[in-house]
């Protein structure tokens, strides 16, 4: 999923920071609110999306009182080390630099597939102007292959980059572009990437006690089958 490339600043901060765990019995979730389906923000102006759902409910087997913060997803890591709130919930990989700066739980997803959605059927990606959003494992997987990358703060301007011209083709993943096929033209190409891997909660490294009792609930949610049954409804990633 997104991969956050970490600057020098990133790693500073997490080294000289004394990091402020989760005391007492609330629990605050971060997200981006705008990464539909894992996460939007709907009519009401509230959280909603797959990660909604999957963070009440680890929030309900966990016994956590939990609350909902969103964040620019450029500066999510970064917020969270600094105490804003006390996990990431917002379709985040878990990446070897990622893991150099805040911790995780195992996976509640599978990777999704990234692809890629352009105006032109017939675009060769490796000579056109690819658009992602900045810091995801996307732009990276561009950036090191040498192609023509755009970076966008939102997924949602990668999309209308494409639309207004400015880029031949997004590449993001697949549950987030599906949506977007056969509107104004846009159509998926045929080529698929595998990059990245399962997507995991996001937590301070001292936070070791609230790891636990996440990676409990995930777990008793596979288990028992309802992580799947989210994912399918969501259709956010591949089953267990």
């Amino acid at each position: 999923m997104k991969k956050l490339i970490l600057t020098t600043a990133a790693l500073a901060l997490s080294a000289g920071m004394a990091l402020a765990g989760s005391h007492g019995q609330t629990v605050r979730l971060g997200t981006e609110g705008a990464y539909a389906p894992w996460n939007f923000i709907n009519d009401k102006g509230e959280v909603d999306g797959f990660e909604r759902e999957l963070g009440d409910e680890l929030c309900k087997r966990a016994e956590l009182t939990c609350e909902w913060v969103t964040n620019e997803w450029d500066s999510i890591i970064p917020n969270l080390v600094s105490g804003n709130y006390d996990v990431i919930i917002a379709g985040m990989s878990i990446t070897d630099e990622r893991e150099e700066v805040i911790d995780f739980t195992q996976a509640y997803t599978p990777p999704d597939p990234s692809i890629y959605i352009s105006l032109d059927e017939g675009l060769d990606v490796e000579k056109a102007v690819i658009a992602a959003q900045s810091t995801t494992i996307q732009a990276a997987f561009i950036a090191e292959k040498g192609w023509q990358l755009i970076e966008f703060a939102t997924a949602e301007e990668t999309v209308a980059a494409v639309r207004n011209g400015e880029a031949d083709a997004v590449l993001a993943d697949e549950a987030y572009l599906k949506p977007f096929e056969g509107q104004d033209g846009l159509v998926v190409l045929e080529r698929t990437e595998m990059i990245g891997g399962g997507v995991g909660l996001g937590l301070r490294e001292s936070d070791t006690e609230l790891k636990e009792k996440l990676n409990a609930a995930i777990q008793s949610m596979k288990d028992d089958g309802s992580l799947n049954e989210l994912i399918v409804k969501w259709e956010v990633a591949s089953t267990w």
